[in-house]
């Protein structure tokens, strides 16, 4: 695209575009206006206020770095490198103001935690002080200051279906020189946090996880997702990728419609079964801007029970033993612990089992959510704040509205991994336990010679007293019709996607559940 402006006019103000968690300069319609507008500084500013919270890691940290070298040499290739900078947003911009002028702020709306929210009211009350316009494009499917969710599914549909924007065919250099240095995790006061197993992260990353996700790995997903010992292939695993913006919303479900119309018309035997996955993959693209969309519009599930009725049933610090042992995988049940460590070394694994730990930590060890939320959510290089807090809440129970889920974790590892296969993989110290004793060792006669902790809880005590406790407060007068009004604000009038062929699903009520992802 060729800049409307005149290339030798270098004393206009700035276009400044504000790359947050939209790492890439494909299908990116801030980019794309500003350079219509007028002179461009591509910025990222690396914030230690954002890297101090209590959600962020080193593992979040280093993926986002990888991302950005390769966004600074694609925007370097166009004319005008990334400009990196490290402080407060509201400081710099005010800086670059004095030092250059902005004649306006482009970026893409975000829906993060509650020191993003925070830090974008105070850049826009320093914008609207100084007399510059900050224009905010849609980043997902989530709509600012919704005021009903009727009509949101069709609204994602139609914004999915738009045309991508293209890239930019060139960045008019900005003389000056432009600090483009990337931090460490260290530099940014974040603690050494080991992720051997890491995605690695970057546009061309991203890219081609999609593209063998479609072709080849996700052929048998729908049923292969649960499952830890197959799910580390079969799911998409876009999900760091769609958090850090390598790759589009919109680029993903396009890509996914454009793979189901061809095994549509494909004669290959298994067509049906792989078109059968990838369209259960379309419906969780909705639910992944349908969480995010709680956020929007409740930033308080962060911090607060959704229905206030289970105020004060848990207690408010968790207990530091049970906290201790949940987190380092040493419960004394196998799969759980297994998993734990592999997501310890991953920053990664599949929903059914973050449901499950989460479960695990809410309902059989009785610990608040907020703790062992903020724990995943560090682990999790895909943390995404909005489906992160409203699936926590969902697996602990409180949001009055869902079904309590409480995992048997022996069931689950029979299940799941019947041969032991995962936790001998993860739980070495269990490597001489037979298959018939490996989900539960504590029954093995050879038990005493493992250096392997005994359950750390009796697991059906544990969730009754947790579902007793629970039950009590949905019997509460006051609970039927509070939770009346969050499915009335929050609750998904039609799942499904018009591109998969089937009719939407109807409304959910206070007491629908469907299995739905916290990531893919």
């Amino acid at each position: 695209m060729t800049p409307v402006w005149q290339e030798n006019d270098m004393t206009r103000p700035l276009n400044i575009v504000w790359f947050k968690r939209d790492l890439r300069v494909v299908d990116h319609r801030p980019l794309i206006r500003a350079i219509e507008a007028g002179p461009v500084l591509p910025l990222y500013i690396a914030e230690p206020g954002f890297w101090a919270q209590a959600d962020a890691s080193a593992r979040q940290w280093d993926f986002a770095a990888e991302c950005l070298v390769e966004l600074h040499a694609t925007l370097a290739a166009l004319g005008q490198p990334l400009c990196v900078m490290v402080g407060d947003a509201v400081q710099i911009l005010q800086r670059l103001h004095q030092s250059h002028g902005i004649a306006a702020l482009w970026s893409h709306e975000e829906t993060g935690n509650g020191w993003t929210y925070a830090r974008d009211l105070a850049v826009a009350d320093w914008a609207t002080g100084a007399g510059v316009a900050w224009h905010e494009a849609r980043q997902f499917g989530v709509i600012r200051r919704l005021k009903s969710r009727n009509g949101w599914a069709k609204a994602w549909d139609h914004d999915m279906a738009e045309p991508l924007a293209p890239a930019p065919g060139a960045l008019v250099p900005i003389e000056g020189a432009w600090p483009c240095q990337i931090p460490t995790s260290a530099e940014l006061g974040l603690a050494p946090d080991p992720c051997p197993a890491r995605q690695p992260g970057g546009r061309a990353a991203g890219l081609a996880t999609l593209g063998s996700f479609l072709s080849e790995r996700g052929r048998a997903y729908r049923h292969q997702m649960s499952s830890p010992v197959t799910a580390f292939d079969a799911c998409s695993r876009l999900s760091p990728h769609l958090t850090w913006g390598t790759i589009s919303m919109r680029e993903v479900a396009q890509a996914s419609w454009g793979r189901m119309r061809a095994l549509k018309l494909s004669d290959a035997v298994d067509a049906g079964r792989r078109r059968a996955s990838v369209v259960a993959f379309v419906g969780r693209l909705h639910w992944h801007c349908h969480f995010m969309q709680k956020l929007e519009d409740e930033p308080r599930i962060e911090f607060e029970n959704l229905h206030r009725a289970y105020d004060g049933v848990r207690p408010e610090v968790a207990d530091p033993h049970r906290l201790a042992a949940w987190s380092e995988g040493a419960t004394g049940f196998p799969f759980i612990d297994a998993c734990m460590r592999a997501l310890n070394q991953h920053g990664w694994i599949n929903f059914r089992m973050r449901a499950m730990l989460m479960s695990f930590a809410s309902y059989d060890l009785w610990l608040p959510w907020r703790e062992t939320g903020l724990h995943l959510a560090r682990k999790f290089v895909d943390y995404e704040p909005g489906i992160h807090w409203s699936q926590v809440q969902m697996q602990s129970g409180t949001t009055g509205i869902n079904a309590m889920r409480v995992y048997n974790p022996v069931k689950q590892g029979l299940d799941h991994d019947p041969t032991g296969r995962f936790v001998r993989a993860f739980v070495p110290e269990l490597e001489s336990v037979p298959q018939e004793f490996i989900h539960e060792p504590w029954q093995w006669p050879g038990v005493g010679a493992l250096c392997y902790p005994p359950p750390i809880v009796d697991h059906a005590e544990a969730a009754r007293a947790a579902r007793d406790a629970l039950h009590a407060v949905r019997k509460r007068a006051d609970h039927k019709q509070a939770a009346k009004e969050i499915v009335a604000r929050h609750g998904s009038r039609k799942a499904g996607s018009p591109a998969t062929g089937r009719k939407r699903k109807p409304a959910l009520t206070p007491g629908a559940d469907p299995q739905l992802e916290w990531d893919f």
